[in-house]
């Protein structure tokens, strides 16, 4: 599948946008109030200053009298107020707070100091509000421009005799917002390049985390991993760096019998270790975290009903470890076919020694008629005739009815008598009915008598002294119902104590990872087959007890004759 790549760097540039214009936006927000709130602050800062300056004049017992005596008074003298204590008060406190005016009225609004002294005596050119005895504060253009005033209304105890008006002009409060601003804007630069380097490390981290991988290119893998990790038979379980199980797929829980995903004991998401996996598997992916093994570790595990070769290997790219995945898969139908085909193999091999021996009994009596020798061709045929087609080397095998059973175990004789050991069948052996799972029936028998022959061969010298020629086998078939008993004995030195020899690769042998019939799966294998047919193999007696005697497997194999072969037993 392919993942249709963007080009480099989209991803990355989109996110650094995005990131640079949400910040952006968001300093720009913050800028503006805090600008809007600056601008408040200063304004509020220059009323509070004139209505200071207001109140301080006001209280002024010069500027009270003065205010008092012009009380009622329609027209004043311009020049006498020049030269007045009001006006020189009022400029005095102008030049020394900076403010653009100070100006005294009576209670009828005429002017009692004024900076431009050609206004005095004149009527205020706003309205005089702190004559109703309210102070009040304002921006409003007058004579002398725009300003922030104050008003505050002059006092002769009760009566309000006059106002003072104070006005600070606005290009004052205009140099405070802009330097006010300034600064804001140095700040908000600074903010703008630490969020844009923000953003460039952000957007760094994310490429390194996704592997440099484009959105479109992850969701194209997301899709492509399930339907390869659905659509396989193998087992496929990933491991993270951090050491945790990141995936598995329905193969691998079914293989290991692992918890179910809607399951509370899923283990995904746990780690490795608290999975309940085999000490086996645990121990090659520690040993592959490690870095103990640069290349795949590859172990065998048995469970009851399956044989697992399981392959631990590191995955990195572009230098990163990314973790471990473990691929499993399934031997059991291999193996049961490898035993199925050997089954076979012995047959043939037996068929293939019948048809040379029949070729041969032909010849001998085509020679004997090609040589008149009529007398001697009617007696040879007679001998063939009361023996049999074909001599059997396996002692008691009329007991055995069933054909193809009877035919494989014949073909086992014959293999065994080339390795100079005598494959009987018991006479306890009581068996009329037919196979119906004949493959998997011979695969076991098979793996058993395999097992024994190899056994008795390699035994000590001192063991082989039971049996016509030392070395024997034998196998015992009784039918009960559907259900078919067998025993497997042999001559051979027995099984020694402690050793479990049903576990994969455990042997008898001297030949570590071979068991007695050469292969390390053997007797594994029977016993899994059996208990798929829901019967079992095991050991009934290791033997070893007395020379000549070995070891006796006994299997109990349900469901494989035909219905209706009930046997009826005979004395033992």
């Amino acid at each position: 599948m392919t993942t249709g790549r963007t080009p480099a760097g989209t991803f990355t540039t989109r996110m650094l946008v995005v990131l640079f214009g949400i910040v952006a936006g968001i300093v720009v927000l913050c800028l503006a109030a805090v600008l809007v709130l600056s601008v408040e602050r200063v304004y509020d800062q220059a009323e509070r200053e004139a209505l200071g300056i207001g109140r301080t004049l006001a209280a002024d017992p010069a500027v009270v009298d003065a205010a008092r005596e012009s009380s009622g008074a329609t027209s004043l003298d311009a020049v006498t107020l020049a030269d007045g204590p009001v006006q020189q008060r009022a400029e005095a406190v102008r030049q020394r707070t900076g403010a653009l005016f100070v100006v005294v009225t009576n209670d009828h609004g005429l002017r009692l100091s004024h900076p431009d002294t050609a206004e005095l005596g004149q009527e205020v050119s706003t309205s005089p509000d702190a004559l109703g005895g309210r102070e009040s504060v304002s921006r409003e253009a007058g004579t002398l421009g725009e300003s922030v005033r104050a008003k505050v209304p002059v006092r002769d105890g009760q009566r309000v005799v006059g106002e003072v008006s104070v006005g600070v002009p606005v290009s004052a409060v205009t140099g405070q917002v802009r330097q006010a601003a300034v600064s804001i804007a140095i700040i908000a630069v600074l903010a703008m390049a630490l969020a844009a380097g923000a953003a460039a490390l952000l957007v760094r981290w994310l490429r390194r985390t996704t592997l440099g991988l484009e959105p479109e290119e992850m969701a194209q893998l997301v899709r492509d991993q399930e339907a390869v990790l659905y659509g396989v038979e193998d087992g496929v379980i990933g491991i993270g760096p951090d050491g945790r199980i990141s995936i598995r797929n329905k193969a691998a829980r079914m293989m290991l019998d692992l918890p179910r995903r809607s399951e509370a004991a899923d283990v995904v998401g746990r780690p490795y270790r608290q999975a309940g996996f085999d000490d086996a598997l645990t121990q090659a992916i520690t040993g592959q975290r490690s870095g103990e093994g640069a290349e795949a570790s590859i172990i065998r595990l048995d469970t009851s009903h399956r044989s697992i070769r399981a392959q631990v290997q590191g995955v990195h790219r572009d230098g990163v470890d990314l973790g471990q995945v473990v691929l499993l898969r399934d031997l059991t139908a291999v193996e049961d076919l490898r035993s199925r085909l050997s089954a076979m193999r012995a047959i043939t091999d037996a068929l293939r020694a019948q048809r040379h021996e029949f070729a041969n009994r032909l010849h001998t009596i085509s020679g004997l008629l090609a040589n008149g020798e009529n007398e001697h061709a009617r007696t040879y045929v007679a001998q063939i005739m009361a023996s049999g087609p074909v001599r059997d080397p396996v002692a008691n095998i009329s007991a055995v009815t069933d054909p193809f059973l009877r035919a494989f175990i014949g073909a086992k004789g014959v293999q065994s008598h080339e390795r100079g050991v005598d494959l009987r069948v018991g006479p306890e052996t009581v068996l009329e009915g037919q196979l119906v799972e004949a493959q998997d029936v011979t695969a076991i028998l098979g793996n058993l008598i395999d097992n024994a022959l190899t056994a008795v061969v390699e035994a000590p010298a001192s063991a082989q002294v039971n049996g016509e020629n030392g070395l024997w086998v034998e196998v015992d078939l009784i039918g009960e119902g559907s259900t078919l008993h067998l025993a497997v004995a042999d001559s051979g030195a027995g099984v020694a104590p402690g050793l479990d020899i049903f576990a994969s690769g455990v042997s008898t042998r001297e030949e570590p990872g071979l068991d007695a019939h050469g292969h390390g799966v053997g007797l594994s294998l029977s016993r899994r087959l059996a208990r798929t047919m829901g019967g079992d193999v095991w050991l009934a007696d290791p033997g070893g007890a007395e020379e000549g005697q070995g070891a006796v497997f006994v299997a109990r194999l349900p469901g494989v004759l035909s219905a209706g072969t009930d046997t009826e037993q005979g004395d033992s």
